[in-house]
């Protein structure tokens, strides 16, 4: 349930009148779930400054979390998420740390067997519980960003496009080769072409262990969008065991030119460079 007026002033006042208490309380119970992974000084920061910013939601008439009066806190409780975050804490352990302001907030009401006093304690936790989910959900949307961004950083660095020879690029592919993947490749194999002006691809496959008709269609693929780019494309690193799964598959690659070996395909390109001329 929601807090009355009187009960956010209430605790509007007792948060101000007794806010260094209240802080270093508060402080103590959270660092026990954190088992000193963050600074006493650190934590005693973040501390004062929620309780500030619960302090000034309550005297500004919010009585729910969703409240105008209470859109610095949620800014708050946001920046606390996406820190923990970034620093490696779990959701748990970052909505435990408000959890903790309930436990310490309790011990300064007064008197637990007036029931005055336990509406207003109940109350006053409906809203912590609205905080601390607030910020488990932050810590998920955030945690969430962070791993999407890790994925695509290291999807750009498992596919690389490198200059072999004058004229020649190479795209070195280790490990599997799905639709995603197979995007980057191709795009990040064509912008090369584009910004080295090289007639020549070289997609070497020595570090995929295993090729079926899904990752030979992605190949077959990225060749033609280099041919319509102009550059011509040779596949290397037909290893025995991938050649003969090729061939029982009845994949074929047409005209495309393939190699054992990625020394074997630069020495087919340079021949071939030398009779264009190119």
């Amino acid at each position: 349930m929601p807090l009355s007026p009187d009960e956010a002033s209430r605790f509007a006042e007792l948060l101000e009148g007794q806010a260094e208490q209240l802080a270093g309380r508060w402080t103590e119970l959270a660092a026990a779930g954190l088992r000193g992974r963050l600074s006493s000084a650190e934590l005693r920061r973040q501390t004062a400054d929620l309780q500030r910013g619960f302090q000034q939601a309550f005297a500004g008439g919010a009585l729910d979390l969703g409240d105008d009066a209470a859109a610095e806190l949620r800014a708050q409780l946001n920046e606390l998420s996406s820190n923990r975050a970034r620093q490696g804490f779990s959701a748990t352990e970052t909505a435990v740390s408000i959890y903790a302001f309930k436990d310490a907030t309790r011990d300064a009401l007064g008197d637990q067997n007036d029931a005055a006093v336990l509406r207003d304690y109940v109350a006053f936790s409906n809203f912590v519980d609205q905080a601390a989910l607030f910020t488990f959900d932050s810590y998920v949307r955030v945690r969430e960003a962070i791993i999407a961004d890790q994925a695509e950083q290291l999807l750009e660095l498992s596919t690389p496009v490198v200059k072999l020879w004058e004229g020649v690029v190479a795209v070195p592919l280790v490990g599997t080769l799905d639709s995603a993947r197979a995007q980057v490749v191709m795009e990040r194999l064509l912008q090369t072409l584009v910004d080295t002006g090289s007639p020549y691809a070289i997609i070497d496959i020595t570090g995929v262990p295993a090729v079926d008709t899904q990752v030979a269609q992605h190949i077959l693929k990225t060749v033609v969008a280099a041919r319509l780019m102009g550059a011509d494309c040779i596949i290397s690193g037909i290893r025995p065991q991938i050649a003969q799964t090729i061939v029982a598959l009845g994949i074929e690659f047409g005209d495309i030119a393939t190699k054992a070996s990625l020394a074997d395909a630069l020495r087919h390109v340079i021949s071939q460079s030398k009779r264009s001329g190119r």
